[in-house]
């Protein structure tokens, strides 16, 4: 028996061995690899320069910082630029500067920015009761089932999408900074962060354990709703209390007070823009990974549980680009998502697929589209800005883009310049008025939406 046993595990432990060793790095591949690398003599010269000065400084390419050209043909004007600082609030910058470019245009303020904390404190309070009451939903399902594991690996961020601007807005409004200024806190959110993520993973755990011994809905729905207050009590401490009411005081262009009156931030929002942000927009985006003119849902993209999914139609770069630039010439800047670190010349603010040559650095190809960049999680959307500006040659073609930041002063004076070119492979969403859009688009939103899972790889909340 023993022996039976004996040969049978030599056996197995042969057949382990053989597969590892047909998949495994061998001797004779490294002795390869290093021969081929120690006869190329410019391989040292590079080696050498690298760890001397770093990649992005050997990358960088010199002819494109002559080429730079800040003049735009079709701009919307801005006035001040706001700083997101180390937090991840890019999608609520750029939606409440969109929202008050057309405020200051409409009322003709002398300058005006919208209080990004106090909107904060609301998104982060309807994230959680989105977490909590998704783990109800499922907590009839195990812990190892995808979309629990989903629910607990993504309680809660500070990212988003225009849609949480739509239903964090539409249902709180909107208040000047200086009612709601930001902290310590709403600036560096990651520790913050860090501590509820650990608060609301214990509490979905006590939901699902309640659950198990027997709770009913209107007893997970008490504890729920405990559980919140302790979620308030920490925004609050964190980022202050938000107010209910405040006195504030319009001026004309030129500064000169006009009247001041008492708003509550739902009226605030009314008077000064009063848009329909969940009907008067168009999602596009462009993801020549799946399939066009088709419109997609990404589940629990959203910011509230009563709230609207990411919904959006997938469109060609050119029907995209002719809607952006017919809203930019009438001056109306859009909301719109890119991969902002990929090309990105900080210090002079250009986004350009000419700033870095890293395939001649490195003496390889980097052969990969925009759909393989994609489907391989190598791109995604990774930040929100404003889509402020355009510049049209004489065939009405454009050249470059100007777009509006949210990084203080950094980069050129607050913005980013964008090549034509460059946002072909890194633009992905935009968020433009109906009225801009061709008929079209139009009739193809439509259409009912796929559905997307949750984790799948568009989904980065920005």
């Amino acid at each position: 028996m023993f022996k039976r046993i004996l040969i049978a595990f030599l056996a197995t432990a042969a057949m382990q061995g053989a597969a590892q060793e047909k998949g495994a790095i061998t001797q004779e591949m490294l002795n390869g690899f290093k021969a081929g690398y120690e006869n190329n003599t410019a391989n040292r010269a590079r080696h050498n320069a690298l760890n001397a000065a770093g990649i992005e400084k050997l990358a960088y390419n010199e002819k494109v910082r002559n080429k730079f050209d800040d003049n735009f043909s079709h701009k919307v004007e801005t006035k001040g630029i706001t700083d997101q600082k180390s937090s991840g609030r890019c999608w609520l910058f750029t939606g409440l500067n969109v929202l008050r470019s057309q405020a200051i245009a409409q009322h003709k303020l002398p300058k005006l920015t919208f209080s990004q904390n106090y909107n904060f404190f609301f998104d982060q309070l309807e994230k959680a009761n989105l977490f909590l009451q998704g783990v109800i939903d499922t907590s009839d399902l195990p812990m190892e089932d995808r979309q629990v594991e989903w629910l607990f690996k993504n309680p809660i961020a500070d990212g988003g999408t225009f849609c949480g601007v739509a239903d964090i807005v539409t249902k709180y409004g909107v208040v000047p900074t200086e009612v709601m200024a930001e902290t310590e806190v709403s600036n560096s959110t990651s520790a913050f962060r860090k501590h509820m993520t650990t608060r609301l993973r214990e509490d979905g755990l006590r939901l699902r354990q309640a659950k198990a011994k027997g709770a009913d809905e209107k007893a997970l729905q008490d504890m729920k709703t405990q559980q919140l207050a302790e979620v308030y009590k920490m925004l609050a401490l964190a980022l202050g209390e938000p107010p209910t009411e405040f006195s504030w005081t319009k001026r004309d262009s030129k500064g000169n007070a006009i009247e001041t009156k008492k708003y509550t931030p739902q009226s605030f929002y009314k008077e000064l823009l009063g848009n329909d942000l969940k009907n008067n927009y168009v999602m596009l985006m462009n993801d020549p990974s799946r399939e066009y003119w088709k419109v997609y849902r990404i589940d629990y993209d959203r910011h509230s549980y009563d709230g609207q999914d990411w919904t959006y139609l997938n469109v060609p770069m050119k029907d995209l680009k002719e809607a952006a630039i017919k809203s930019i010439k009438d001056s109306t800047a859009m909301y719109f998502s890119c991969d902002v670190g990929k090309f990105l010349d900080r210090e002079r603010g250009v986004l350009d697929l000419e700033n870095f040559d890293y395939e001649a650095l490195f003496d390889t190809k980097f052969g990969m589209d925009k759909a393989e960049r994609i489907s391989t999680w190598a791109s995604a959307s990774s930040h929100a800005m404003t889509l402020s500006g355009v510049d049209l040659d004489e065939k009405e073609q454009p050249k470059k883009w100007l777009i509006e930041n949210s990084w203080g002063k950094s980069g050129h004076d607050g913005y980013l310049v964008a090549t034509d070119d460059w946002m072909d492979e890194y633009l992905f969403r935009l968020v433009v008025d109906k009225k801009y859009v061709s008929p079209k688009i139009l009739k193809a939103l439509k259409q009912e939406p796929i559905t997307l899972p949750s984790w799948d790889h568009l989904f980065l909340n920005n």
